[in-house]
């Protein structure tokens, strides 16, 4: 009888499943921890199991980092990237009584932050453009999450009990829908600002319309629910802010409108108080001179009168 070539059997055997293991691995998500200045690279150099040491240069790191990513891609693999702080990694290991000088913690750390922290799909940016990225999207996360804290303990009205967060961000989420409508057709750009005790809350939103009006407007990602939810905590804490639209539209100038928070209420404001807003340095109070073809209009209505303030 022939004799089997177990030898051949066995690397057919290795062969599929080297196979199967990498296409398993095409599967699985990674996540890279990036961090984010040159100042978060020294306080991570300080660890003896970190890559680099303190001598190393964080533009180095960031080279490594960036072809490390573009392996990952070349591979098929899908990567997010999120934002490694150190000092939160430092709270973390202490709270969970975890030597914060291996690899293994790192991993288990930068794992936990692609649920729960500030990520962003590796699409294959340039690192320059990766990082700033990265760090815009923490700050509208954390904006996010402050502004919906603040929502939440706001309260309830002493006069009919309603919850005044949540009539807030009804009346704010009405409040966009007539802005994004009375600009008209063309390019929009929104920015809420509303100042609290802690920080300065900060709001972007940019749309597209058309002429028909059956067409409903285009909006970028996420940035309704983050507009909408910064201008409701303005609603509900009743102090000042304010919010400005610009809109572009080809063949006309670009058209400015303003409106001012305050006591809960979103009052449109003059054309000539939009005119100053916009031409005074908010550093310095100066007047600075008008932006050619741009045309300073006054607001329009826009929020409907709220019970709560």
């Amino acid at each position: 009888m022939p004799r089997t070539n177990d030898t051949g059997t066995h690397r057919t055997r290795n062969t599929h499943r080297t196979r199967r293991r990498r296409a398993l691995r095409r599967e699985v998500p990674g996540t890279v921890g990036l961090l984010a200045d040159a100042g978060d690279f020294a306080a991570m150099c300080g660890y003896r199991s970190f890559g680099f040491d303190r001598q190393a240069d964080y533009a180095d790191y960031l080279h490594h980092v960036e072809g490390m990513l573009r392996s990952f891609a070349a591979r098929g693999l899908h990567t997010t990237v999120a934002l490694f702080d150190p000092g939160e990694y430092a709270e973390y290991c202490g709270e969970h009584g975890l030597d914060p000088d291996t690899s293994e913690t790192r991993t288990r750390f930068t794992a936990e932050l692609a649920g729960s922290g500030t990520v962003l799909p590796y699409t294959g940016q340039p690192i320059d453009e990766l990082v700033p990225l990265l760090v815009d999207e923490a700050v509208r996360h954390a904006t996010w999450e402050y502004a919906t804290a603040v929502l939440a303990r706001v309260g309830r009205c002493a006069d009919c009990g309603e919850d005044i967060g949540h009539a807030s961000f009804d009346r704010a989420a009405d409040a966009l829908q007539r802005l994004v409508a009375g600009a008209g057709p063309g390019h929009h750009h929104f920015v809420c600002s509303v100042p609290t005790d802690d920080e300065q809350l900060v709001a972007v939103l940019h749309a597209d319309t058309t002429s028909d009006p059956d067409a409903p407007p285009r909006i970028e990602g996420r940035e309704s629910l983050d507009f909408v939810t910064v201008l409701a905590a303005g609603l509900a804490l009743g102090g000042p802010g304010g919010l400005v639209a610009r809109t572009t539209t080809e063949g006309h100038r670009d058209r400015v409108h303003g409106w001012r928070l305050d006591r809960g209420r979103l009052t449109a404001l003059s054309a000539a108080a939009v005119f100053n807003a916009y031409c005074t340095d908010a550093d310095t109070g100066d007047l600075v001179s008008p932006e050619p073809g741009v045309e300073y209009c006054p607001g329009y209505e826009v929020d409907a009168p709220g019970p709560h303030h």
